[in-house]
């Protein structure tokens, strides 16, 4: 896997925020990692909206991220995903779900997560984890890994880059003419979370100005 640069630490060690919809998981992990030397846990969301609040507001090194934080998605935290690491490029991301599907291990990657892990790992794996990600490094439990390799190595094509449901309602209202910050204020959301709709949008149908995302969107029928 590629390296990437390290997770600035502190005195306190690695700062890390917890996201999981399940109270009781995210109680259960900060009993177990608030004891190791090196970790401070500086906070727990419960959803992607929290979770964006508390990064802005605690900047932690690290996010260790459910995929599933709601139950009408089994993969929203994707999408939060690469929210935060585009937005906090410093940020790393460990992915620790109960999903082990190779296309979501892929897919979670390209998000930016520097490493993808079963809930089922015991604490010495999961600690482990944690540091080789804040010292630059990728980590992956034998099965996500071998997933990732399946992946990377398999014949079948990827899939079609889909707009998500936000992304088509952010699409209707660039079509009407607005603003980021009109479409900001239409849908209850910041200016910059627009704008990082957008910026997916136009790359998601491979144009570079909001014109011809329209136009593309009105030719494939999306709006």
């Amino acid at each position: 896997m590629t390296e990437h640069a390290g997770v600035a630490g502190d005195h306190d060690g690695i700062r890390l925020l917890l996201v999981d919809d399940h109270a009781i998981v995210r109680q259960g992990l900060r009993s177990v990692l608030q004891r190791e030397d090196g970790i401070q846990i500086v906070g727990e969301a419960e959803d992607a909206e929290q979770a964006k609040t508390l990064v802005a507001e605690l900047a932690p090194h690290m996010v260790c991220l459910d995929l599933k934080l709601s139950t009408t998605s089994d993969s929203e935290g994707i999408a939060l995903c690469e929210e935060l690491t585009t937005l906090h490029p410093d940020i790393a991301v460990l992915v620790l779900t109960t999903f082990l599907d190779e296309r979501l291990v892929l897919r979670a990657i390209r998000a930016g997560a520097r490493g993808y892990v079963v809930k089922d790992v015991d604490t010495t794996g999961l600690v482990r984890a944690i540091h080789d990600v804040s010292r630059g490094g990728s980590a992956f439990d034998a099965r996500s890994a071998a997933a990732v390799v399946r992946g990377l190595h398999g014949s079948e094509e990827e899939e079609p880059k889909a707009l998500t449901s936000r992304e088509l309602e952010v699409l209707r209202l660039l079509a009407s003419g607005m603003s980021n910050s009109r479409i900001g204020k239409e849908l209850f959301i910041s200016e910059t979370t627009a704008k990082f709709h957008v910026g997916n949008i136009l790359r998601k149908l491979n144009v570079s100005r909001r014109a011809e995302a329209v136009y593309e969107a009105s030719k494939t029928g999306l709006i």
